[in-house]
């Protein structure tokens, strides 16, 4: 039987015809658990949490505290972020998740599903932005990602998820 690649083919230009949508859909919750199981970062209980908050968001709405947006190609959700103001701040936001595809990493939808959050965040007036990450290996090519999309290290918390995994805090002023 001949070897079919399920990669799609994506190409620079096809970055424009990314659609991003911010309402959340009841099927949104298997569409989320496929992206981040995709990526293999993930244990069973951190997919579930990421099912979880889209559930909190379908069932609480814009009281949940949790925002999405979602990014689309002829239908199919390629990626999201689900963000939210941080509680007792002015213009504080956490980027909860931001996730993509397997199979469609590596060609740019990241950085412009980062971006188009990033725009979202500032029309609901944050000015910060905090996302929260692993200080394992693993998450190396994580944190070199935010990096470079203008992120800077703000705190290292050692030993906070378990002995030698510490929480690192990165931030951008939008």
């Amino acid at each position: 039987m001949e070897n079919v690649s399920r990669k799609r083919i994506f190409v620079p230009g096809d970055l424009k015809r990314l659609e991003y949508r911010r309402e959340v859909r009841p099927s949104d919750r298997d569409d989320v658990r496929f992206v981040v199981e995709s990526s293999g970062f993930f244990s069973a209980e951190e997919v579930d949490v990421a099912v979880e908050l889209v559930d909190e968001r379908l069932r609480r709405g814009p009281a949940s505290g949790y925002e999405f947006l979602f990014a689309e190609l002829s239908g199919m959700i390629l990626g999201y972020t689900c963000f939210g103001p941080i509680p007792c701040t002015v213009h504080s936001y956490d980027l909860y998740w931001i996730a993509v595809r397997e199979d469609f990493r590596g060609l740019g939808i990241g950085q412009a599903l980062l971006a188009e959050s990033e725009g979202v965040i500032a029309a609901l007036h944050g000015k910060r932005i905090y996302v929260e990450t692993s200080s394992r290996a693993q998450y190396a090519s994580t944190r070199r990602f935010y990096e470079l999309c203008g992120y800077r290290k703000e705190a290292f918390l050692e030993d906070f998820y378990a002995p030698g995994d510490a929480k690192v805090i990165v931030v951008k002023t939008v």
